[in-house]
């Protein structure tokens, strides 16, 4: 398979999709040009269980090639109860969410049971962008009409220049062939990452089920606590 031009985590993402559709024995050959690819793809052979053949130099890109393994823990058929990663996303900043997304997205094509657990601000991400019929208070009103709505209005931590640095790093995305945050965040949903909004602050802030985007599971910090599980944890 070509997955020339894309940037991390494509690649990996690639890579897995295509180890799911073989049979056990089979191999996937795979070309990239992606910078961390030589790096990524036995670090993923050895977290998967597959069999890392070979890597090799081909004009400019790497060529690796992967052995399905019978003992493989794919991502769409196993979730070891051992192989956990979590993610409390406190920032509604552009970077940071894109941050959150991409290490997400990689951990579930290297068969990780993820779980991104969304307070305070970083609610802001998954709220829908336009209108949405909800009950809500003058000062929720309030709160809702200062924050900003959903992946395409958030800002860069750094840089911003009135809205001209997220465009550029947006304009930068695209011609690198990086997805952008929406694509991200449907490629975690598709992969199975569990997205989940902190009951709790969105009530203290006025944000109602009806605003946040689908997919999105309610809970709180006993729920995101027994998903850590005793494995490792961010905060962005």
């Amino acid at each position: 398979m070509d997955a020339t031009g894309l940037q991390c985590p494509g690649p990996i993402m690639q890579l897995s999709k295509a180890i799911e559709r073989i049979g056990d024995g089979q191999a996937v050959s795979i070309l990239s040009t992606d910078p961390g690819f030589a790096a990524d793809v036995p670090a993923w052979c050895n977290s998967t269980g597959n069999i890392f053949q070979s890597l090799e130099p081909e004009n400019g890109s790497y060529k690796a090639v992967v052995i399905k393994s019978s003992g493989a823990s794919c991502p769409a058929t196993a979730e070891p109860a051992d192989k956990k990663f979590t993610n409390v996303v406190f920032s509604n900043d552009l970077d940071k969410a894109l941050a959150a997304f991409i290490i997400a997205n990689g951990a579930a094509a290297m068969g990780y049971q993820v779980t991104l657990f969304f307070t305070f601000w970083g609610l802001n991400v998954l709220r829908r962008n336009g209108p949405v019929s909800a009950k809500k208070t003058l000062v929720e009103k309030m709160f809702g009409w200062m924050m900003p709505k959903g992946p395409e209005k958030l800002k860069l931590s750094q840089m911003q220049m009135g809205g001209m640095g997220a465009a550029m790093i947006k304009g930068i995305m695209k011609q690198k062939n990086v997805l952008s945050l929406p694509e991200l965040i449907d490629e975690a949903i598709g992969n199975g990452v569990k997205i989940v909004a902190c009951t709790m602050s969105m009530d203290l802030m006025g944000i109602k089920s009806e605003e946040l985007i689908d997919g999105i599971e309610e809970g709180g910090v006993a729920m995101y606590i027994d998903h850590i599980g005793g494995n490792g944890n961010l905060f962005i």
